[in-house]
This record gives C-alpha cells, sequence and structure tokens, in this order.
C-alpha cells in the first residue's frame, strides 16, 4: 500500500514523520524525542528489572529509530559502554525510505557517537542480526506482527508503539497479546503510550498485570504491563 511520509517539527523542536496511509504521526505534536524518552526509556527501559542478564526487546514499529536510538543512548549514558547486553527485535511493516530518514534532525542534538549510531540503525539489513555496537545486537524485521514468531520465553521488554487503535485497529485486538504473553520472560515488562481502556482489558486478558502510569507531554496516562 502507498504510504506518503512527510517530516512535520513538534514542540519540543525535533522532528516526527506523518503517515498517509494512516493519517497519523508517529510521536506527539507536542514533543516526538520528550515523548519516545518518558514512555519508553523512563518508564520501560530505565524501570527493566536488574536481575536479567540481557535485554532483549521487541518493538513494534521501528519507524523513525527513535526508541532504538533512544534505548543505546541512555544504555551509554553511565560509562560510555553498554553494560548490560541488548538484542533488539523491531518489527516494522513500512520501512521509512531513507531519503526520508536523512531530512530528520535528530542528530543535532546527538553526540558524533549517537549521530553516527543512528546512521548504523538505519543502515543495518534487515531479516538479520547486526552488531551495531559491542553489547547492542539489532535484528529488524519487514514484516506485520501477526506474521513475527521468535524464540518461546526470550523477550523481557516490550515497546508496544503501534499507530493509535482508531488508525490501526487490527494490532490492538486480544489475540496480539494473547501471542505476546507466551514469548516474554516471567517478570518482563510491556509498555506503550496508549492508555485506551479497552488495550487494558485486554492485556489483563492475556495474563499480564497492568498498572496506569504518568503519560507524556500532558497526556494523564500511559501503560506499564508485566508477566
Amino acid at each position: 500500500m502507498f504510504n506518503k511520509i512527510e517530516v512535520k517539527m513538534t514542540k519540543d523542536g525535533s522532528h516526527t514523520l506523518m503517515s498517509s496511509l494512516f493519517d497519523d504521526s508517529y510521536h506527539a505534536h507536542n514533543g516526538a524525542m520528550s515523548e519516545s524518552e518518558h514512555v519508553y526509556i523512563q518508564a520501560g527501559f530505565e524501570q527493566l528489572d536488574h536481575e536479567f542478564a540481557q535485554v532483549n526487546i521487541l518493538e513494534l514499529g521501528f519507524g523513525s529509530g527513535m526508541n532504538a536510538i533512544l534505548t543505546l543512548k541512555s544504555a551509554l549514558a553511565k560509562t560510555g559502554n553498554i553494560e548490560r547486553p541488548i538484542r533488539f527485535i523491531s518489527i516494522e511493516a513500512y520501512p521509512i525510505p531513507l531519503d526520508i530518514v536523512a531530512q530528520l534532525n535528530y542528530k543535532t542534538g546527538f553526540s558524533p557517537q549517537l549521530a553516527e549510531l543512528f546512521d548504523k540503525l538505519h543502515q543495518a539489513p534487515w531479516g538479520c542480526d547486526v552488531e551495531i555496537m559491542p553489547g547492542f545486537i539489532l535484528h529488524k524485521v519487514h514484516a506485520k506482527l501477526q506474521d513475527f514468531t521468535t524464540d518461546i520465553n526470550s523477550i523481557n521488554l516490550v515497546f508496544y508503539d503501534a499507530f493509535a487503535p482508531s488508525k490501526q485497529p487490527e494490532l490492538w485486538l486480544q489475540d496480539n497479546f494473547d501471542r505476546l504473553f507466551p514469548v516474554m520472560q516471567q517478570g518482563g515488562m510491556l509498555v506503550s503510550y496508549c492508555a485506551n481502556g479497552q488495550f487494558k482489558r485486554n492485556l489483563k486478558a492475556a495474563g499480564f498485570r497492568v498498572k496506569a502510569y504518568p503519560g507524556a507531554l500532558g497526556r494523564r496516562e500511559m501503560t506499564q504491563a508485566w508477566k
């Protein structure tokens, strides 16, 4: 399906993308990078149980690469090295063309190291493990969620970053969470910007323990859930 992508500025000065296929933006208009930092890093990656020797992340929607590069940024913040190995699996049905990626302004606020890593994330081939740097493996999957399979009990963090339920309703149905629950490790965590009531009921029905968490940029809530 044809998907025209346009670069748009958000209120925190970082770019987002607008999809013609879904008539929706990839991030909050109040701040693309601020939203991702809050939802997926501060409320997700940085709150994951430290007992996990390795972080196996499953992301729904590679998109602009925002969540992946912010994960790297957080992992490198203390020592400049990745202390706990990360395997980052990202499912994307509609990859963004590299000429659009080149228009994004994220690298202007990054260190030279992060700017180089951002390029590596987008240049990495699809369908295979790629070592972006020591301790960080990226595996981009060009597929839809329903076509994706992975090892049982391998995932301990899920970034559920699909378009809104009103725009992409098939990705918020009960069976998606029934499929995710078995591939997650005990104590594993799912985070999403979405606080839709039916979404939370579907998570609970799949077996997750669900908690509302303060939302980003004026949104009342987001969602955290644990196995």
